[in-house]
């Protein structure tokens, strides 16, 4: 194989003229680039080299894209094959030998009970589309239009998605208490808290006053993600799998952020040996590439040709890409590694708090991660945990850590309802001195934020 020279970085003075370009002509809707002011020349692994010289452990991973980190050679290797082979790059939804070994190998990684007779659709490359496609097929397959879905939900920026996510109005989705121990919307926490929300849930639904529309279907992730890295509780979900089994309601797990290992499973459902109807896939499972699937049980197929479409559903760099890493992923047993470094970090991660105040909860699953930051001196909110003591979230703190791991090197995301949690999705293959050095930068950088004379402002909804 011929081996390619990378291509020259910009001199280090010409970055800033890209971000000035960037500024001037991008939308006021772009995200990431306003908190990450970085032009990526390179990248391998977990390390991103800037076109300013400097290097990056990045824990961002594409929003939790990159599974194996960027350009592993697996994922290289793939896509050159197809591209060297000359098979044809685009072929909207016709049946090739790359969507074949992608299928067949996403179909061993399955729950047994899905996989044996599930159905998939080829979605647009976004896993927002792919959750639209969700909500056609549950509306097709039962009749019905209403949506069950959870507070601090994030699904997409569709319009369909972005209702479920709480970010438009639709008054056919009811929305239901997610459980919590930090900020427990009944103020206990625990399985209490828990039980009390599958209580609510369970009312809401045989009140035939209730006002809520006949749902469709209940989606749920099994993580939160953008929410704040809330993870729902193995015997809640197992509840909410009983209550939507009993009244004949499709169950959607949107596994897009949780999928392919990150939370310690190979899918973050199967910690609760929950077999959802559908679930929705993305991110990781186009190994870098864009990519979104849904797979579900087959008496639910009954939509017509042309029900969802997309012109780009037949990507087949993606597919390739995607095979090799789900193989990776499986035959590496990169889940069970993401569990024991992730409870590894946890831990080390839950003992900062002891010496910083602004520290309110640190919570995730495997290599999801996420710390909330608080102002401890101010008033607590009220219907939080336990005794409603919690304090209320600081998302000024939050942008302050930040930048200050950016200075040092390591990049993070903030998420949550209030964008006050710092959250990390580093890759499955990052190293024990990987894992050391990102919890070693942010230990630095929180206590850097913390003396900082940032500028307090009051919580408030991002979305």
């Amino acid at each position: 194989m011929a081996v390619t020279e990378p291509a020259p970085a910009p001199h280090p003075a010409a970055y800033e003229g890209i971000l000035r370009r960037q500024a001037l002509r991008e939308s006021a809707a772009r995200t990431y680039a306003r908190s990450l002011p970085i032009v990526p020349v390179r990248a391998r692994g977990m390390t991103i080299e800037g076109a300013d010289g400097r290097r990056y452990l990045d824990c961002l991973s594409g929003a939790g894209t990159l599974a194996l980190g960027h350009n592993h050679p697996v994922v290289l290797e793939a896509i050159r094959k197809v591209i060297d082979s000359g098979a044809p790059l685009h072929v909207l939804d016709l049946a090739t030998p790359v969507k074949d070994a992608f299928t067949t190998e996403l179909f061993a990684t399955l729950p047994g009970q899905l996989a044996d007779d599930a159905r998939i659709q080829f979605c647009g490359p976004a896993g927002t589309d792919a959750v639209e496609a969700a909500f056609k097929l549950v509306r097709a397959a039962t009749g019905r239009s209403g949506l069950l879905a959870f507070t601090g939900a994030y699904h997409g920026m569709t319009a369909g998605a972005l209702a479920a996510s709480g970010g438009a109005p639709d008054v056919r989705v009811t929305r239901l208490p997610f459980p919590q121990d930090y900020r427990c919307p009944f103020g206990t926490g625990g399985e209490a808290g828990a039980d009390i929300g599958a209580r609510w849930t369970e009312h809401l639904l045989d009140d035939p006053k209730g006002g809520v529309p006949a749902p469709a279907g209940m989606i749920v992730e099994p993580v939160q993600g953008e929410g704040g890295v809330n993870p729902a509780p193995d015997g809640w979900l197992r509840r909410m799998r009983e209550i939507t089994r009993d009244r004949s309601i499709p169950l959607i797990a949107d596994e897009v952020q949780t999928g392919v290992g990150r939370t310690g499973t190979f899918w973050a459902v199967e910690h609760s040996g929950v077999v959802p109807d559908v679930m929705v896939l993305s991110k990781a499972i186009g190994g870098s590439l864009p990519l979104a699937v849904i797979v579900y049980r087959p008496e639910l197929d009954i939509w017509p040709p042309g029900a969802h479409a997309g012109t780009f559903r037949g990507n087949q760099l993606a597919m390739a890409a995607g095979c090799a890493t789900l193989a990776y992923v499986r035959e590496n047993r990169l889940a069970e590694r993401a569990a024991t470094l992730g409870a590894r970090m946890l831990a080390r991660l839950q003992a900062l708090s002891a010496d910083h105040p602004g520290i309110g909860d640190v919570r995730g699953r495997g290599l999801m991660m996420g710390i909330e930051l608080v102002d401890p001196e101010a008033a607590p909110l009220t219907g939080t945990a336990g005794s409603g003591s919690a304090p209320p979230p600081d998302p000024a703190l939050a942008a302050a850590v930040q930048q200050e791991c950016l200075h040092r090197g390591l990049i993070v995301e903030i998420g949550g309802r209030h964008s006050a949690v710092v959250r990390l999705l580093p890759p499955l293959t990052l190293t024990d001195e990987q894992a050391t050095a990102v919890v070693d930068r942010l230990a630095d950088a929180l206590r850097a934020a913390e003396r900082s004379p940032y500028r307090r402002v009051p919580p408030g909804p991002t979305r």
